[in-house]
């Protein structure tokens, strides 16, 4: 088998149906299997996979373990010479599995390869391409300061290889996923993809980003971007600097102190936040559009995006990662 798709889902049932039947579409020409972990959600996912997706192959945990556990367990379970890390908020277009595959192939040295994603709104979503969040850089980066945190060498449309990839997508090979030991369990959220990243460059191996391939992350369906979540966020990076960087008193206070200070700071800066007028709202049907020109549309266009998936009764989107995504019924 080529390619396994592990998808962690999480309480979000209406982007997942969407992102199954992405999915789904993108692998008609490959041998391929789709698999998802459920972490143990409260609402209709796993039954709605039941019904509409009877080949997934479908992972009921009894708990929430979180990210890095849980793709651990759907990557035990894979048979495929590569493996997808997908998160359940993200499109991806007919052709991405096939293009990607193809250069993932011809390759040398290759770690991850990692795509271009936009948010709900169409815009670039700058995590796509990251350097290595040393301490350093990762107070900048907290007090504003980002231009050293993300990979600016390379344009966002642009091939070439980056040191860090957003776990949203990640694609490579399996025997790389379990000889690096997969995602770091010691992270319940956040964090394990820079961790990942990081090991399979210190492996000798290149991570490489393709900014010619684009798809839709959503962004944060399954948590609020609330205080809890910031100081989740950067105690994360208290345990990546603590595995891969010396120890040091002096930097282990400033990180104490950044740790703490930082979620507050972060959440007052975006209840101020402006969010915006209203902009124009545009629906596009998979019945009658592909997923790729729905993607491209994205790009092209500016106002509030909703998808109405193929066969489905609802239209759904998200405004952009400030805002709780959106699901509306259709009579």
């Amino acid at each position: 088998m080529k390619l396994s798709i592990i998808i962690l889902n999480y309480n979000v049932r209406h982007f997942l149906e969407l992102c199954l039947k992405s999915v789904e579409a993108a692998v008609t020409d490959i041998e391929a299997e789709i698999i998802v972990v459920d972490n143990n959600s409260s609402d209709d996912s796993c039954q709605m996979i039941k019904s509409l997706f009877p080949d997934v192959l479908l992972i009921e945990s009894k708990e929430n373990t979180g990210f890095s556990r849980g793709n651990n367990i759907g990557t035990s379970h894979a048979k495929g010479e590569y493996i997808c890390i997908l998160n359940p908020d993200t499109v991806v277009a007919e052709d991405t599995f096939i293009n990607l595959l193809r250069i993932a192939d011809t390759y040398d040295e290759l770690g991850i390869i990692g795509c271009r994603l936009i948010d709900g709104n169409g815009k670039f979503l700058q995590e796509s391409k990251r350097n290595v969040p040393t301490p350093s850089i990762s107070f900048k980066k907290m007090f504003g300061f980002s231009n050293s945190y993300y990979a600016n060498h390379l344009q966002e449309d642009e091939i070439g290889e980056v040191y860090i990839l957003v776990g949203a997508f990640m694609l490579l090979k399996r025997s790389i996923y379990n000889e690096t030991s997969g995602f770091d369990e010691d992270y319940f959220m956040y964090g394990e993809d820079i961790d990942l990243s990081y090991k399979v460059i210190k492996k000798g191996l290149k991570n490489l980003y393709i900014g010619t391939e684009t798809i839709i992350h959503f962004k944060g369906e399954s948590t609020p971007k609330d205080i809890f979540y910031r100081k989740r966020f950067y105690d994360a990076m208290k345990i990546f600097y603590r595995k891969h960087f010396k120890k040091n008193f002096v930097l282990d206070l400033m990180i104490s102190i950044g740790t703490k200070a930082l979620p507050l700071l972060e959440s007052i800066r975006t209840s101020f936040k402006d969010k915006g007028a209203t902009k124009e709202e545009i629906i596009f049907d998979n019945n009658l559009l592909p997923f790729k020109e729905i993607i491209k549309s994205f790009e092209r266009h500016e106002g509030s995006f909703k998808i109405r998936p193929k066969n489905s009764n609802f239209i759904i989107g998200s405004s952009g990662p400030g805002f709780k995504g959106e699901i509306r019924e259709l009579s």
